[in-house]
């Protein structure tokens, strides 16, 4: 069931003060709808995120903790929305106890971290070892986290305090140059779910619900010119979203031509009221007729994957670390996986999520690869990356 504040709202209900320091749509206004998705045990709450109205869920997961409390797997930000909607839980189940942050490079997750753990003083905060900050590396205090009840996740997750209830292994850190990659996945044993943060995702049909409080990017994506009226329906609705996908997976799949800037700058001088709020007056792009066999192909009748970018940019410079990893999550005995983004909960046995990652092997045993031609963009920029030595290369699939 999902639900938001019962009763009377604000605008300052939904307000995020800091959202310059990572100035993500919809900036200073997200809403957040929370999914009880195991009955008094695990709920999702979602918020919104995007570049140029290409917007997809962020997610952070909640779960009651069998010894009382609750565990925070990758916090949002903390709106007064927000909090309210947690404190409903923490009103039945006690207060938060841990707060974990499971990635290294993920900014979109990293920077609600502080101000989140400064709304739940008495949480110990956990997170991935070998933390990074660009342009300078700074300590985790001076990036917003409490530094009394900060700590590292061990390498060994049976030190935790939360190990009765949890598993976790960690991925990496990958090294990307002047970055690094990483994730810890969380095995929760008795509901028998499985906590992702960018590794796995599984792409909806229809626009989730958090996409469909604003329908305004929807719809724009649902447009094959700028001067189009696009009706506010389902269809219309759906067409934007899966456009969305397209754009937010691939950046430019095969199916999606560019528009020369100097016709678009053309456009938008002899017809400027066409082109409002349309990406500072341009519609720089054009989609082919068949633009959904690229979309079909993604989806795969409800399949999970690894996202193109990193399949492209970042787990193939660690391959075999990759398949340790996934060969140790595929050992517990999970059931559904909720990511950080897209949907959830995604019904998932362990062996579905090593076959996901099978396009680092020579000899793939995936029954439903991507199309290539989709990767082309993705693959420039990763030559072009490579040529000018700021990622190292990639190594040969195992």
């Amino acid at each position: 069931m999902y639900q938001s504040i019962g009763g009377k709202t604000h605008l300052r209900d939904f307000s995020w003060s800091f959202w310059f320091t990572l100035p993500l749509y919809p900036y200073s206004k997200r809403r957040t709808i929370r999914k009880e998705v195991f009955k008094d045990t695990i709920w999702t709450f979602d918020q919104l995120q995007g570049i140029f109205y290409v917007v997809v869920p962020i997610r952070m997961t909640v779960v009651k903790l069998d010894t009382g409390g609750l565990l925070v797997y990758a916090p949002v930000a903390p709106t007064l929305e927000c909090i309210r909607l947690l404190n409903e839980i923490v009103v039945k189940h006690g207060d938060v106890k841990y707060i974990i942050l499971p990635t290294v490079s993920g900014l979109e997750h990293k920077v609600f971290v502080g101000p989140f753990a400064r709304r739940f003083p008495q949480a110990q905060v956990f997170v991935a070892p070998k933390q990074w900050s660009f342009p300078l590396n700074l300590p985790l205090s001076w990036l917003g986290l409490p530094q009394k009840r900060t700590q590292v996740l061990s390498e060994d997750s049976s030190k935790c305090p939360f190990a009765d209830e949890f598993d976790y292994a960690i991925l990496g850190p990958i090294e990307l140059g002047p970055g690094r990659f990483a994730e810890v996945a969380f095995f929760h044993k008795r509901s028998h779910t499985l906590l992702v943060t960018d590794s796995i995702i599984s792409i909806p049909e229809d626009p989730p619900a958090i996409v469909q409080l604003d329908p305004y990017p929807l719809l724009f994506h649902a447009k094959d010119q700028a001067s189009d009226i696009v009706a506010d329906n389902q269809a219309n609705r759906r067409k934007g979203w899966q456009r969305i996908s397209l754009f937010a997976l691939y950046f430019r799949p095969s199916m999606l031509e560019i528009t020369e800037w100097g016709q678009v700058f053309r456009n938008a001088i002899q017809a400027p009221e066409r082109s409002k709020k349309a990406y500072f007056g341009l519609f720089p792009f054009k989609w082919q007729p068949d633009w959904e066999r690229s979309f079909d192909a993604l989806r795969g009748k409800g399949r999970f994957f690894v996202a193109p970018i990193l399949q492209t940019l970042i787990l193939n410079r660690a391959p075999q670390e990759t398949i340790n990893w996934a060969n140790q999550v595929a050992s517990w005995d999970f059931h559904s996986i909720i990511p950080c983004h897209f949907d959830s909960p995604i019904p998932a046995e362990p062996y579905q999520f090593c076959q996901a990652f099978s396009f680092l092997e020579k000899h793939s045993s995936s029954s439903f690869p991507l199309p290539e031609e989709d990767f082309q963009l993705l693959k420039a920029i990763d030559t072009g990356l490579n040529k000018i030595g700021i990622v190292p290369p990639a190594k040969e699939k195992v």
